[in-house]
């Protein structure tokens, strides 16, 4: 005589299985291990020190001094500058 077979349990396991497949031919296609992620960061890092190590240090020093300017200022646009004044006692 035939066993009996949970048919909801059966359906799951085969697409556990499934899935644990297709899983396993994405980690082989596009997953990387740590020691590669950590070796690629490295070599762009060492890339940019080096192209950084032949700009011209005036152009660098400007740049640099030109972007900090922009983050650090902020002019107040009409609207904060109306609450602003309505806000601000005489």
């Amino acid at each position: 005589m035939a066993d009996i077979v949970n048919l909801r349990a059966a359906r799951k396991a085969q697409d556990r299985a499934a899935k644990r497949a297709q899983a396993d031919v994405n980690a082989v296609k596009f997953g990387r291990t740590k020691a590669s992620r950590v070796l690629e960061q490295a070599e762009a890092d060492r890339a940019r020190a080096a192209l950084d190590g032949h700009a011209r240090d005036t152009y660098v020093r400007d740049t640099h001094a030109r972007d900090t300017r922009a983050r650090d200022t902020h002019e107040p646009d009409a609207h904060e500058r109306d609450a602003h004044e309505r806000d601000t006692p005489e």
